[in-house]
């Protein structure tokens, strides 16, 4: 069976500094991915080589067994793959309701029409108020998006990447700067909304990764040092050495 993703040799520089340094990976349909690593190991930069934001200086990035060399993110996007960042964009002053329903209009097939009246069309309607149910903001529904609260802002972000329909959904420090209790809650709505999905996350919360995801990968200066199970990277030395050993010791 193809990778969901699969990564062959990925390199950037920036000049004469060269970030990622080859990294070969392969992600499974239906898999949860984490990668974690230091600050600074390059991990949002291998998001974004990913969805397109960077062009790769070497290697190749295959979506379903498609490259997409060249590709820009909006053309990323429609072949299946969504994200999020680390830093939440919504539309602040738009209700959540309507956040949601622009993130619907092309997948529905609206594209560039601009004479469609898209308060009457029930599909989108529909489509909306079921997204808004999956991620718990039903009660929210015709509130300012800007007046959620963080986590509740950080769940619409989340509908808004699942709301096109995406089989492989990318997330960028899902639960930073969150409380217990909103993480949990977040963790929650993560592992229901991904159901069947394809899962890559960067987090730096261990409780978050080892509690999450089927496989971890470790990115140290650039470079994937070890992939594998929770169980697997847990117990490895080079990355307990690396990383593993002082992230663990910060979580408490």
């Amino acid at each position: 069976m193809t990778a969901a993703l699969h990564l062959d040799g990925l390199r950037k520089s920036f000049g004469k500094t060269e970030i990622i340094r080859g990294v070969d990976l392969s992600i499974e349909r239906g898999e949860r991915h984490a990668i974690i690593g230091p600050n600074g190991a390059g991990k949002s930069t291998l998001f974004n080589l990913i969805t397109g934001r960077f062009p790769q200086s070497d290697g190749a990035v295959r979506l379903h067994g498609n490259d997409l060399a060249g590709k820009a993110p909006y053309e990323i996007n429609r072949m299946g793959l969504s994200r999020s960042f680390q830093i939440t964009n919504i539309f602040p002053k738009m209700s959540v309701f309507e956040n949601v329903r622009c993130s619907l209009l092309w997948s529905l097939g609206y594209k560039y029409s601009f004479w469609h009246m898209v308060g009457k069309s029930r599909e989108l309607t529909e489509g909306a108020e079921a997204i808004l149910e999956q991620i718990n903001l039903t009660n929210r529904r015709d509130l300012p998006a800007g007046v959620l609260s963080y986590a509740e802002q950080r769940a619409l972000e989340i509908g808004i990447t699942i709301a096109g329909g995406a089989n492989v959904i990318m997330l960028d420090e899902p639960t930073a700067g969150m409380s217990h209790s909103e993480t949990d809650y977040i963790v929650d709505l993560i592992r229901k909304v991904t159901e069947d999905k394809t899962l890559v996350m960067v987090e730096h919360d261990m409780g978050v990764v080892f509690g999450l995801a089927d496989r971890i990968s470790v990115l140290v200066y650039g470079e994937i040092i070890a992939t594998g199970t929770p169980e697997t990277v847990r117990a490895d030395p080079k990355v307990q050495e690396a990383y593993l050993g002082e992230a663990l010791e910060a979580e408490h």
